[in-house]
């Protein structure tokens, strides 16, 4: 069988990086201000993680398909978790729900040692698969339920949940260190508030709101 994936050539143009350079300037003016996360989003060439069939438009601020129901998000959004993170370099960072590993990568562009977590096994392949990851070798892959975390890892300086929780998954506060934050959507299938949870001791956290988003689900188990 031909590894069409394997065969594809991954090439970053002077018009690319001019588009990618258009989309830094559009998130940055709808209020994304740290200037560390605008470079790592203006660094990354998004069409990478995209099928070909959307090269074109790769660097439209949305979402795109990537497969198994899933989405790379869009990056404002990207930008925006990233922001609320506030990760300085070298910190230990959880990320639920690797995707197509586009927000990992952007942790990683930040020096991060990143820890991300894929529930669905054809996913987590295709990853595994994707030439560009060998850029950061502070990036660490795992197959598991998001849920679960990853206890042998902890403790973490952060967390980032990429998908729609229903509530605040207790196994992630547990393995955060006292002082560390995690991002993460909380609320309904349609819409969902964007919170900061900042642990205050291991039986106290403190939690500030932000705006409404709408993620895919965080589901439970893997696949």
């Amino acid at each position: 069988m031909v590894n069409f994936a394997a065969m594809r050539r991954y090439e970053d143009t002077y018009k690319q990086k001019g588009l990618r350079k258009q989309l830094v300037d559009s998130i940055r003016q709808k209020g994304i201000t740290d200037e560390n996360v605008l470079a790592a989003i203006g660094n990354i060439p998004r069409h990478f993680f995209l099928d070909t069939a959307f090269e074109s438009i790769a660097y439209d601020d949305r979402a795109f398909p990537i497969g198994e129901g899933q989405t790379i998000s869009q990056p404002y959004t990207v930008a925006y978790q990233t922001q609320l993170l506030e990760v300085k370099p070298y910190e230990k960072v959880l990320e639920i729900g690797t995707g197509s590993a586009y927000q990992a990568c952007v942790l990683a562009e930040l020096k991060a040692n990143v820890f991300t977590i894929e529930r669905q096994r054809k996913l987590f392949d295709q990853v595994k698969s994707f030439p560009f990851k060998a850029q950061y070798r502070n990036l660490r892959f795992f197959y598991g339920d998001g849920y679960e975390g990853l206890s042998t890892y902890a403790p973490f300086d952060k967390v980032l949940v990429t998908a729609a929780a229903p509530y605040i998954p207790e196994k992630l506060l547990q393995q955060m260190k006292i002082g560390g934050k995690m991002v993460i959507p909380v609320g309904g299938q349609e819409v969902q508030r964007m919170l900061r949870i900042t642990k205050i001791s291991e039986t106290e956290n403190e939690q500030e709101l932000f705006d409404n988003f709408s993620f895919v689900p965080m589901l439970a188990g893997k696949k």
